[in-house]
C-alpha cells in the first residue's frame, strides 16, 4: 500500500484531462527548446512521467511534445537525468506510431542503451529487435572486451536474447560466449582507481586496494557478484552484468533451444550418465568449445557463490545479495544439469549440503523454492527424499512467512510453474491448501488472479466441501493472522498491521483457552478432513472487520468462489453436488460481517445454486426436506433475497417428474404450502410488524413458482388463482408503495395478470409452464409430417392476417 502523500499524487496525476495535459506538453515543449535545459525541465519532466504512469490506459501526447522528446534524447550534451526522464516517458507511450528514434546514428554508449530500450518496448514491429542485437553485436565484435561501452549495451544483448534468440548467427554465438567467458572468470581482483585525486592526495593513497569477500577477508578466487570494495573497474561491472544474463543466454544457447527435454527421459538419461562418466576436470575445460567452456565456467562461478554465501556478512544489504545470488545460482546449475547430466553428479553433494544448511534459517527461506525446483526436475537421479522435502515446504513456510509478499508470491509461482512435475507429490499440495490460503488471505490483490490460475490443480472431491468453508471464511483468516502478528513475541522492525486499528478484546479472544480450538481449526495447516462452525469467531473478531487488509480479501472472495465452482464442477458427482448445495444454503447466513462481503457472496451463490441444479435436477427431490426449511423463515431474507430467488426459481423449475419420476403430489403440495406462506409473510403491510423491506424480484418469483406448481397439480390451481387475484389487488393498492416503488409494484401487478391468464386455461398453463423435453429440445425440422402441418398452419396463419383491416 501507498502513503497517504503518494495515494494523493497519483489521484491528482490520474484526475487530469486531456485538455490539461494537452496545454502542459505545450509548456514542456517551450521548455526543451531552451537553451539552458535546467531545474524546470527536469520537474516538468518528472510530472509528465507521473501523469502517463499513472493510468492503465496510455496517454495521448502532442505530436511535437514527442519529437522535442526524442531530440532531447539525442543531445549529446544533455544531462543524464534528463535523458533517463525522455527514455522512461517515451517507454510508458510504447508502442506508438508516433516514434522515430534512429539506432545508426546514436554514437554514445549510454544513449545507445537508452536508445534501444525504447526500440525494444516498441515490440518487433520493423523488426526493432533484431537492428538493437545487431548492433550491440558489431559493438562486441569491434571493441576489447574491457571497451567501456560495452558496460551499457550488455543489458540490452540480455534483453535481445529473451525477446528473439533466433537473431544471432552461430558465428556471433560464439563470439557472445566467448565473451562471457572472459568476463565471468577473468575479472580483476583489484578495486577500480578513483575517478579523481585531490591536490593534498598522495600516490600510494591513491593505489587501488585488494577485493575483498563479505567478511572483510581478501579474495583469493576469481571476481564474482559477492565480491566487494569500494570502486571496481570495468571488466568487473561487466562479470557481473554477464553473471545475470547468464541462465538466459542459457536456455537459449542450450543444444535443445529454448525447450527442454523431458522429465522421464531426462531422468533416465542422468540415471545412465552418472553410472560412467565422472565429474570433467577444469583443466580440461580450456579445450572445450565455446558453449560448453561457458558451461563449465558458469558451473564453477555458482560453486564459488555457494562457497561465499557461507560467509558472514558484515552488512545487512551483501546478506540479503548472499541469499538472492544463492536463489540464481541454483536456478543456473538446474539449466547446466539439464543440459548436461554430467554437471548433475558435480552439483548434488553441494547442493544437498545448502538446503541442510538454509532449511533453518527463516532469512534464507526463498532459497528453498529453487532447490525444490531442481529435486523436482531430475527426479530418482537426485538420490533425494523429495516428501521430506514437500512436506517442510508446504507446513512451515506458508504458516511462518505468509506476510512477505515477495515471498507469497514466489511460492504460488512455484506452485504453478510446477505442476507437471509433481507427479504423486500433487496429493501433499492440495491437503496443503489451509496452509497455502493464508498467503492469499494476507496478500490477496496481487495474489487473487495466481490462485484463479492455481485452484483447479488444488480442487480435489475429497476436500471440496472443506475448501469453500475456507473460501468463505477467508477474510476472518486475515483478521486471525493479524492478530497472530500482534501476540508474536518477536516483532517485525515495521509493523504489518494496521496500526490505527486497537483491538483489545479480539486480542483478548486471541489468548482465551476458551477458543483456542476454533483459532488453531483456523491456522491449521492441513486439510483435516473436518468442518468447523467458526460463528462464534465472527462475532468475536467482529471489531476487526473494517480493517483495511480485512476489506481488500473480503472483496477478492467472489472472484475466487467463481473460480472454485468452475473447477469444482468437473469432479464433483451426485452426492457431492448435493452437499455442495447444502453448504451453499447452511453458510448462507454465517458469514463474517465484513463491509459489504455478504452481499458479493450471496450474489454469487444465487448464481452456482441453480447451476449445481442444472447439472443434477434431481436435487430438489432429493433435498426436499432441507429446501422447505430453508424457505420456512423469513428471517434475514432481504439480506440473502438473491440466494432465496435462486432457490424458489429451482423449485418451480425442477420439482416434477419430467425431471425426477420420484417427484409426488404430496411433495409439491408442501412446497406449495411453504411459498404460499412466505409469500404472505413478506407481502403483508401491517404497520405493527418490523418486517424488512422485500425485493419485487422474491416476490414475482414467488409467484411464478406457485402457478408452475399449480400447473402440475390441478388441485391447486384455485388456491393458486385466488392468491395471484390478491396480490394483483395489493400491488394496485396504496399500501404497496410503502414497502415498493413503482416500478416494482408495476411489476409484480404485470406478472399477477399473466399468470392469472394462464392459469385460466390450465392445459396452456402445463405446457407453457411445465414444456416437456420434446418442447425444450424442439426436432420439428427433422419430422417430415410434422413440418408439413406447420407450413400448412403457417399458410392459413398468414391468410387469416391478410384479411385483417390494415
Amino acid at each position: 500500500m501507498f502513503s497517504a502523500g503518494a495515494e494523493s499524487l497519483l489521484h491528482q496525476a490520474r484526475e487530469i484531462q486531456d485538455e490539461e495535459l494537452k496545454k502542459f506538453c505545450s509548456r514542456i515543449s517551450k521548455l526543451l527548446q531552451a537553451e539552458d535545459l535546467g531545474p524546470d525541465t527536469l520537474d516538468s519532466l518528472q510530472r509528465l512521467f507521473l501523469i502517463i504512469s499513472a493510468t492503465k490506459y496510455s496517454r495521448r501526447l502532442e505530436k511535437t511534445c514527442v519529437d522535442l522528446l526524442q531530440a532531447t534524447l539525442g543531445l549529446p550534451a544533455c544531462p543524464e537525468q534528463l535523458q533517463v526522464l525522455c527514455t522512461a516517458i517515451l517507454r510508458e507511450m510504447s508502442p506508438s506510431d508516433s516514434l522515430s528514434l534512429a539506432w545508426d546514428h546514436t554514437q554514445n554508449s549510454r544513449q545507445l542503451s537508452l536508445v534501444a530500450s525504447v526500440l525494444l518496448a516498441q515490440g518487433d514491429r520493423n523488426e526493432e529487435v533484431r537492428a538493437v542485437g545487431q548492433g550491440v553485436l558489431r559493438a562486441l565484435e569491434s571493441r576489447q572486451p574491457e571497451g567501456p561501452s560495452l558496460r551499457h549495451l550488455l543489458p540490452v544483448m540480455a534483453k535481445v536474447v529473451v525477446l528473439s534468440p533466433g537473431i544471432l548467427q552461430e558465428d556471433q554465438a560464439t563470439l557472445l560466449s566467448k565473451r562471457l567467458v572472459d568476463w565471468l572468470r577473468y575479472a580483476s581482483l583489484q578495486q577500480g582507481l578513483p575517478h579523481s585525486g585531490s591536490f593534498f592526495s598522495t600516490p600510494r593513497a591513491r593505489q587501488p586496494g585488494p577485493i575483498t569477500e563479505v567478511d572483510g577477508a581478501v579474495a583469493t578466487d576469481f571476481f564474482t557478484v559477492l565480491s566487494t570494495g569500494h570502486r571496481f573497474t570495468e571488466d568487473q561491472w561487466l562479470n557481473v552484468q554477464a553473471f545475470s544474463m547468464l541462465r538466459a543466454w542459457l536456455l537459449h544457447s542450450g543444444p535443445e533451444g529454448p525447450g527442454t527435454l523431458d522429465t522421464d527421459d531426462r531422468s533416465e538419461q542422468e540415471g545412465s550418465t552418472l553410472s560412467v562418466i565422472s565429474a570433467t576436470s577444469s583443466s580440461a575445460g580450456r579445450l572445450l568449445p565455446p558453449r560448453e567452456r561457458l558451461r563449465e565456467v558458469a558451473f564453477e562461478y555458482c560453486q564459488r557463490l555457494i562457497e561465499q554465501s557461507n560467509r558472514r556478512a558484515l552488512r545487512k544489504g551483501d546478506s540479503d545479495l548472499q541469499k538472492a545470488c544463492l536463489v540464481e545460482a541454483v536456478l543456473v546449475l538446474d539449466v547446466l544439469c539439464r543440459q548436461d547430466p554430467t554437471f548433475l553428479y558435480r552439483s548434488l553433494s553441494c547442493l544437498k549440503a545448502l538446503h541442510g544448511r538454509v532449511r533453518g534459517d527463516p532469512a534464507s527461506v526463498r532459497v528453498l523454492l529453487p532447490l525444490a525446483h531442481f529435486f523436482l526436475s531430475h527426479g530418482e537421479a537426485a538420490a533425494v527424499d523429495s516428501e521430506a522435502v514437500y512436506q517442510h515446504l508446504f507446513t512451515r513456510i506458508p504458516a511462518e512467512q505468509f506476510h512477505s509478499p515477495l515471498l507469497a508470491f514466489e511460492f504460488i509461482q512455484f506452485c504453478r510453474d510446477n505442476l507437471h512435475l509433481f507427479g504423486g507429490h500433487l496429493s501433499t499440495l492440495r491437503l496443503s491448501f489451509p496452509n497455502l490460503f493464508k498467503f492469499l488471505a494476507w496478500n490477496s490483490p496481487p495474489l487473487t488472479s495466481e490462485f484463479v490460475a492455481l485452484l483447479p490443480a488444488l480442487v480435489d472431491a475429497g476436500t471440496a466441501l472443506e475448501m469453500l468453508h475456507a473460501l468463505l471464511d477467508l477474510p476472518c483468516l486475515t483478521a486471525v493472522l493479524d492478530l497472530q502478528l500482534r501476540s508474536s513475541p518477536a516483532p517485525s522492525e515495521r509493523p504489518l498491521w494496521d496500526t490505527s486499528l486497537r483491538a483489545p478484546s479480539c486480542l483478548e479472544a486471541f489468548r482465551d483457552p476458551q477458543f483456542q480450538g476454533l483459532f488453531q481449526y483456523l491456522l491449521r495447516p492441513k486439510a483435516s478432513g473436518t468442518t468447523e462452525r467458526l460463528a462464534p469467531l465472527h462475532q468475536l473478531l467482529q471489531p476487526m472487520a473494517g480493517c483495511a487488509r480485512v476489506v481488500q480479501c473480503a472483496e477478492a472472495v467472489p472472484t475466487l468462489l467463481q473460480a472454485f465452482f468452475s473447477a469444482v464442477t468437473q469432479v464433483a458427482d451426485g452426492a457431492l453436488i448435493n452437499q455442495l448445495a447444502l453448504l451453499l444454503l447452511g453458510r448462507s447466513d454465517s458469514l463474517y460481517p465484513a463491509p459489504g462481503y455478504a452481499a458479493r457472496v450471496h450474489s454469487v451463490l444465487s448464481s452456482q445454486f441453480p447451476a449445481l441444479c442444472t447439472l443434477k435436477p434431481s436435487l430438489v427431490v432429493e433435498l426436499a426436506r432441507d429446501l422447505l426449511e430453508f424457505l420456512g423463515s423469513v428471517n434475514g431474507l432481504c439480506s440473502r433475497a438473491s440466494l432465496v430467488t435462486s432457490v424458489v426459481w429451482a423449485v418451480g423449475e425442477y420439482l416434477s417428474v419430467t425431471y425426477d419420476r420420484r417427484c409426488t403430489v404430496e411433495q409439491i403440495n408442501k412446497f406449495f404450502e411453504a411459498l404460499e406462506a412466505l409469500l404472505f409473510e413478506v407481502t403483508q403491510c401491517r404497520p405493527s410488524a418490523a418486517l424488512p423491506r422485500c425485493p419485487p424480484q422474491v416476490v414475482t418469483a414467488l409467484m411464478t413458482t406457485l402457478t408452475k406448481l399449480a400447473s402440475r397439480s390441478q388441485d391447486l390451481i384455485p388456491r393458486a388463482s385466488l392468491l395471484l387475484s390478491k396480490m394483483r389487488t395489493l400491488a394496485q393498492s396504496s399500501a404497496t408503495s410503502s414497502t415498493h416503488s413503482k416500478e416494482g409494484a408495476e411489476a409484480i401487478r404485470t406478472r399477477a395478470t399473466e399468470l392469472l391468464t394462464l392459469l385460466k386455461m390450465p392445459s396452456v398453463a402445463q405446457f407453457v409452464l411445465t414444456p416437456s423435453t420434446e418442447v425444450c429440445s424442439p426436432r420439428y425440422h427433422r419430422d417430415a409430417n410434422t413440418a408439413l402441418a406447420l407450413r400448412t398452419v403457417s399458410r392459413l396463419v398468414e391468410r387469416e392476417a391478410g384479411l385483417l383491416p390494415g
